[in-house]
């Protein structure tokens, strides 16, 4: 299904875009993910990243948002990017969370070159559990995400949709 919701931007849906967990899970911690790419087929990526981790005895996946096609910022020539994204419940320290999104992105082809690169995969934690980290490395919630559209929109859809369980304490941005 693809939904046009202005000239720059288009929502899809997929066998796994969205998706709802029709199970509960006694893992301590939620983390909400922003995933993005604009390099091959991303929807066959994110696919493959949804089955990576929904076949991880670390994750469960509680719910996932349509994706959503929409520009580049940063470095703008560049193909547009398709977002969406996943919350899921982990017993994972954020710490340990964060090396294993680093690993599932350089699995999936990320190669670093330069800020606002085209990209296979890109992995950011939006929140982790109503936690704030600002560090070198890692900021949570991710910085600027409430006023991306690539995060908004889909998050949006993602909490109508699926009346969601899980808690995210900036909803006002939302």
């Amino acid at each position: 299904m693809k939904k046009k919701l202005s000239e720059r931007l288009t929502l899809y849906k997929t066998n796994m875009f969205p998706y709802i967990s029709k199970n509960n899970s006694r893992k301590k911690y939620i983390a909400t993910i922003g995933i993005g790419g604009n390099v091959g087929n991303v929807k066959k990526t994110f696919n493959k990243l949804f089955l990576s981790l929904k076949n991880n005895s670390h994750f469960h996946i509680i719910s996932t948002s349509p994706l959503l096609s929409n520009p580049a910022f940063g470095y703008t020539e560049q193909k547009d990017f398709l977002n969406g994204i996943i919350a899921l419940k982990t017993n994972l320290s954020i710490n340990d969370f964060f090396k294993i999104t680093q690993r599932l992105e350089i699995r999936y082809g990320r190669k670093r070159s330069f800020q606002d690169a085209p990209r296979t995969l890109d992995i950011d934690i939006i929140f982790f559990d109503n936690k704030k980290i600002n560090t070198k490395k890692l900021i949570i919630p991710h910085k600027d995400w409430a006023n991306r559209e690539s995060v908004i929109i889909p998050l949006k859809y993602m909490m109508k949709s699926s009346s969601c369980s899980f808690n995210i304490k900036n909803k006002s941005n939302i």
